[in-house]
């Protein structure tokens, strides 16, 4: 069976399924243990150990820890190994990045670990210079997200993940875990949403003032993986209550990312999420804190008191990061994971296949409904009808102008209307245009995405010809007016990178971003 793990990229933490996930530790255990024991025989077995294995180091953020460790992991490798200047780099000059990646891709450059301010670079990045490279004749290239923007940090998540389960037995049937901090910036805590679903039971106690909460997609995605989830504005209100977390989650204010009005609260906001000394005798036994680094020197939220004390697993955690990154290039590089054979994997076939148009076949039918464009009746054209039903009318007549402008009604002649639906109070929409249309596939996806749960009639001679109903496709994409409205996604028109805007259906009925995760109701996905 071939491996499984060579040639994937880690843009998100969700690209590894929990088993696979639970491998890797397996084998960072493994290497670890050897590492300790001096068995060098068994930490050779891990190497690439090919020096003509290129790896490309593009830090577009400042790093110390993610950007060393991976530099020691190629190291490790006996890889060579290349860093990019961003003040350097072709894009600082205007070039996109999928032009820029994909000359690289054309030097025999095998993997990209990437940190950028853009969001989803490395989603998108690994379709564009996959694209290149089959035209090519090229090896695909493999991209690690080294964190984008305040999305998420996959590789954080790997060893953060590593250090809860060396703390828990290696025990995956619980976690009670406290986030404390800015957990709105902070894309470490963001990928924890899906992350953790690597414990059959999640408890997740949210510690933030209200300037700093868990952004709501984050918490809808946690909700849909089923944690039980707790909110509290400070560490003070959180110890008032006795149904403490044993494991804490410590990140640091993001200064660099807030805007002046933020900034002004800063002393405050730091008060509500740092720890004191007064605390500490509220605390369960065998409790331990964690902290992605750095550490703020004025300013730490975990103070330098608690160094000695076994509250510390920050600094284990840190050194779990170089461990955890090595198993990592050995897997995508396919030097080890061979002997892994996953189980069956989530068909997500129906979902993208499902049905969202559906047909209602109403011809030779004497009871058919007469539509009419004021006292007189349509004998050809269109109506769409029941649009936005039970909302206010002035939301009503919002839509029908969005509706009528991606559906290009605009240049026919016809009117728009809120009516109430036969004995029901609630309001709806009505769009109606004469003349003669035709509607393919792509343009009655496109009514499904802007106008969900309406009805399209389509009358000739005066009668239905066809009735469709529409309810909200599961993907959207290839349609120009589409826009992710997150300034920091590489698919916004802020990047000019010129990447199509994706969406794809979220349990609650809203569109996520393929690329940055910003959650989109299917109003907002419109220029």
């Amino acid at each position: 069976m071939a491996n499984v793990f060579k040639g994937r990229s880690l843009s998100v933490i969700d690209d590894f399924s929990i088993e696979e996930r639970k491998y890797l530790f397996s084998r960072v255990k493994e290497l670890k243990d050897a590492v300790k024991n001096g068995n060098q025989k068994t930490v050779d077995s891990f190497r690439i150990n090919d020096p003509d294995f290129g790896m490309y180091e593009v830090f577009l953020e400042n790093s110390t820890r993610t950007k060393e460790s991976f530099r020691n992991a190629a190291l490790f490798h006996h890889a060579k190994l290349t860093e990019m200047s961003s003040s350097t780099a072709s894009f600082s000059k205007g070039e996109s990045y999928a032009d820029t990646f994909n000359t690289l891709t054309g030097y025999s450059n095998r993997i990209f670990i990437i940190r950028s301010k853009i969001e989803g670079v490395c989603t998108y990045l690994q379709n564009a210079c996959g694209a290149f490279a089959t035209r090519n004749d090229l090896i695909s290239p493999i991209f690690i997200n080294a964190g984008d923007g305040k999305h998420e940090h996959p590789t954080q998540e790997l060893l953060d993940e590593y250090t809860f389960l060396e703390d828990n037995n290696f025990n995956t049937d619980s976690i009670h875990l406290a986030m404390v901090g800015d957990l709105f910036h902070g894309r470490t805590v963001h990928s924890k949403a899906d992350g953790l679903k690597l414990f059959n039971k999640v408890k997740i106690d949210l510690i933030a003032p209200h300037e700093l909460a868990m952004p709501e997609n984050y918490l809808f995605k946690m909700k849909d993986n089923g944690f039980e989830i707790r909110q509290f504005s400070s560490i003070e209100e959180y110890l008032k209550q006795n149904d403490i977390a044993t494991k804490w989650y410590f990140t640091r204010l993001q200064l660099e990312r807030m805007g002046e009005k933020i900034l002004k609260m800063q002393d405050e906001l730091r008060k509500s999420i740092t720890f004191r000394k007064e605390f500490m005798y509220k605390l369960p036994e065998n409790t331990k804190f964690y902290h992605p680094l750095p550490r703020h020197k004025e300013h730490p939220v975990i103070p330098t008191f608690l160094d000695e004390t076994p509250l510390n697993a920050w600094e284990r955690q840190s050194i779990n990061g170089m461990y955890c990154r090595i198993i990592l290039l050995g897997l995508v590089a396919g030097k080890i994971g061979d002997e892994f054979i996953p189980g069956k994997a989530e068909d997500k076939k129906e979902q993208l296949n499902e049905d969202y148009i559906t047909e209602v076949f109403t011809r030779n039918n004497s009871k058919d409904r007469k539509y009419s464009e004021g006292v007189n009746p349509i004998k050809d054209g269109l109506v769409i009808d029941h649009i936005c039903k039970g909302e206010t009318p002035e939301a009503i007549r919002a839509h029908m102008r969005l509706i009528c402008r991606v559906m290009d009604l605009d240049k026919f002649k016809g009117g728009e209307w809120v009516s109430t639906s036969g004995n029901s109070e609630k309001y709806k929409g009505i769009i109606f245009r004469p003349g003669l249309f035709t509607f393919d596939r792509k343009t009655l996806k496109r009514l499904a995405a802007v106008a969900p749960g309406c009805t399209l009639n389509v009358i000739q001679n005066g009668k239905v010809l066809h009735k469709y109903r529409a309810s909200l496709p599961p993907r959207i994409y290839n349609f120009d007016d589409l826009m992710c409205k997150n300034e920091n996604c590489i698919s916004n028109s802020a990047q000019s990178e010129n990447v199509p805007a994706m969406f794809v259906r979220t349990e609650e009925g809203n569109y996520d971003c393929a690329y940055c995760g910003k959650t989109h109701t299917f109003k907002e996905i419109w220029k």
